[in-house]
């Protein structure tokens, strides 16, 4: 039985050529950017719930690592969490304030 290709993920350049280097190079925090990737893979212009665990996995992370990075990025406002109750998974969603 063959498998489908998934869909290929579109990255605005300025994930590549700023955050990446923001990120990883400036703020030294590689696993947001991962994080942010995962979010924005899986999100496309839609909520997602994720588990810690699951992008944990996804990332290669520990959960911990995980839960600094979803903190850092909302800080920054790159992602938006929101959860509709106190023991659903939280949903997420990229942002993107550099095309205001």
């Amino acid at each position: 039985m063959a498998m489908a290709s998934p869909e290929p993920l579109r990255l605005d350049p300025y994930v590549v050529e700023t955050l990446m280097r923001d990120l990883v190079g400036h703020d030294r925090r590689a696993s947001a950017y991962l994080v942010y990737l995962v979010v924005a893979a899986a999100s496309a212009e839609h909520r997602v719930a994720l588990s810690h665990a699951q992008m944990a996995e996804r990332t290669g992370l520990s959960r911990r690592s995980v839960q600094a990075a979803i903190g850092l990025l909302c800080r920054r406002q790159l992602i938006e969490v929101t959860r509709r109750g106190i023991t659903e998974t939280s949903e997420y969603r990229a942002l993107t304030p550099w095309r205001r």
